[in-house]
């Protein structure tokens, strides 16, 4: 790969990571609409780490105390703040595991791959966002999260497997119908990234060791310093702009992207 192709893939993945525009729609929409090759797995893989690394330094205070509490949670105690929040990452996390392990083994990941469901899940889903947006309050925060909303919350991160859909957004939706503010449903959202992309990250990277594809070493860490400093740069603006802005500039977003894209498929 070209110093060029390793850095358009990185930051795209870093900027839209955590975003609810899609990640992974774009990463599929570059080789199809720029006729650039595939990034393949091991980029893939380098990319979701340096994400990882953002997500983690941003709420670092947050990660910190699920970390020790996981501890407690593995010896059956869940008595602290930190325990409770490493219960529910976890519980949150469980649906997207198990249907990704199954769309993975059944190939169905590759069959929805196509430009026209990544047009159609951009345009829906943005409206869906935009309707939980506008309509839910703000009656609750973080400190409220639950075990029932981790699996609501859960389950819509499973649809994100859909491409086009967006993992942040569509927890985000999950969490504004529950009844979250707009920056603790992004702040939830954004801690749920951390073990979904551990899980997704070390299935790729099993696969990627499976073949011996390991040739590509200085390309991997490149990709990853630059999509961890792209996708901290994405979070610090998000989160800043959420305490004054609602979602509505990334839904005119994805909905102008989507036409696009159904158009380019379809005619």
């Amino acid at each position: 790969m070209s110093l060029f192709h390793i850095l358009l893939v990185a930051i795209i993945q870093g900027v839209t990571e955590f975003l609810p525009v899609s990640s992974s729609g774009h990463l599929i929409l570059l080789p199809n609409l720029t006729g650039l090759d595939d990034q393949g797995q091991t980029i893939d893989v380098a990319v979701h780490v340096g994400t990882l690394f953002a997500v983690i330094l941003y709420f670092w205070r947050d990660v910190r105390e699920a970390a020790i509490g996981l501890g407690r949670l593995l010896r059956g105690r869940v008595d602290t703040s930190g325990a409770r929040l490493a219960q529910l990452l976890l519980i949150s996390t469980i649906p997207v595991t198990l249907l990704g392990l199954l769309l993975n083994m059944t190939g169905l990941d590759q069959a929805m791959r196509g430009i026209a469901v990544i047009g159609w899940t951009m345009i829906l889903f943005g409206i869906l966002l935009y309707w939980a947006d506008q309509n839910g309050d703000d009656r609750l925060d973080a400190k409220d999260w639950s075990v029932k909303h981790a699996w609501i919350m859960g389950l819509w991160q499973a649809v994100a497997l859909i491409p086009g859909t967006s993992r942040s957004g569509i927890t985000i939706t999950g969490a504004r119908m529950l009844g979250y503010a707009r920056h603790d449903a992004a702040r939830l959202s954004m801690l749920m990234s951390i073990p979904t992309i551990i899980a997704s990250g070390s299935l790729l990277g099993l696969e990627v060791a499976a073949r011996g594809d390991l040739n590509q070493i200085r390309d991997a860490a490149i990709a990853a310093v630059f999509a961890f400093a792209a996708a901290l740069l994405a979070l610090i603006l998000m989160m800043r702009l959420l305490r004054s802005v609602s979602f509505t500039p990334y839904v005119i977003y994805r909905l102008v992207l989507g036409t696009i894209l159904l158009g380019i498929a379809y005619f």
